[in-house]
């Protein structure tokens, strides 16, 4: 009789097992709710790459691999290629990185080593408002204020110090007009330069504090911190954080459209107006008929998804491979 009280007393009641079963549900109903979510994303990037290959199929299929090493884009005479505007959309990417990177490295930098703490919040917060300026206020910036500046004062130095190093000059001759390659680039790396260092700030601000003490502890400099205990702690966000903005610099439209000088032709001088993909598409997608011009901007549009596509599997390969030689050294 004790014992079958015992076994009553430890068997689980009606309302334990109804309430056991509805968290089953429910966490059945939860993990089939965030597989969906994740799978949603993934069809639609399917989606994406499928209605890409079918609308520039027809490009690809009478202009063929070549269409994507050819100069030549006539709306006139139906002879399109891609290699101005895959030229252009590189070449400002590049030139925005390379000048935002260094930037927005020394922003986040003295924002969490050296900057006083009641200047830290307001910088903070101008940095970050200038990643919610709308890139349409960066183009009619870059037209209107920027371009002339450019034209009267930048490039005729640049064309009398860096233009007259041998074999490097073609790169800063031809005509002072501002807009370009080289202008673009320039907005770019404004527009971008918010977003790296908002990232580079963030991560280097989940380095425990207990690393960077005991290294200043022990005689370093800030830079040894930053360059030997900071970098190597956040690598993985850095690099996301470069990603990041090189991503917005190769898809940006309206600013690179308003500052680029959108001509279909190649030129070795960065100041010459030039072309990218995204401006390519803004300015002829709209007139474009059905036909060869339509399935060559299609065709433009998959250059430009797998460019970033390469960009970001080049990344984290990169990351894969520091950790795994990190992971040999120790």
């Amino acid at each position: 009789m004790i014992a079958e009280n015992i076994l009553n007393k430890n068997a689980p009641s009606d309302q334990a097992i109804r309430v056991a079963k509805i968290q089953r549900w429910q966490d059945i109903a939860f993990h089939r709710g965030t597989q969906f979510f994740a799978l949603t994303v993934l069809f639609a990037l399917l989606g994406i790459i499928v209605s890409l290959l079918i609308n520039a199929w027809p490009a690809l299929k009478e202009f063929g691999p070549s269409f994507f090493i050819t100069q030549e884009w006539d709306v006139v005479n139906g002879e399109f290629g891609g290699l101005i505007a895959i030229y252009g959309t590189l070449v400002t990417s590049i030139i925005a990185l390379l000048i935002a990177v260094p930037l927005s490295f020394g922003i986040a930098v003295f924002l969490t080593e050296l900057c006083p703490g009641s200047l830290r919040r307001p910088l903070g917060t101008a940095v970050e408002l200038l990643a919610a300026v709308p890139s349409i206020i960066y183009g009619m910036f870059g037209l209107f204020i920027f371009a002339p500046l450019f034209a009267e004062y930048i490039q005729p130095a640049l064309a009398g110090t860096l233009g007259k190093i041998p074999g490097l000059g073609i790169l800063f001759s031809g005509a002072f007009n501002g807009i370009g390659i080289l202008c673009a680039g320039l907005i770019l790396a404004m527009m971008i330069l918010p977003f790296i260092a908002s990232v580079m700030r963030d991560v280097f601000e989940i380095v425990p504090p207990v690393l960077k003490e005991s290294a200043y502890g022990i005689g370093c400099t800030t830079w040894e911190v930053v360059c030997n205990i900071v970098l190597p702690y956040t690598k993985a966000g850095v690099i996301g954080g470069i990603m990041l903005g090189l991503g917005r610099a190769l898809g940006e439209t309206m600013a690179v459209t308003f500052v680029i000088g959108n001509a279909h032709r190649l030129s070795p001088s960065l100041f010459a107006p030039g072309n990218s993909i995204a401006s390519t598409l803004a300015n002829e997608f709209g007139e474009a008929e059905i036909g060869p011009h339509f399935s060559s901007l299609f065709a433009l549009a998959l250059a430009l998804f797998v460019i970033t596509f390469i960009v970001l599997a080049s990344a984290k390969w990169m990351l894969w491979n520091m950790e795994r030689k990190q992971g040999l050294k120790s």
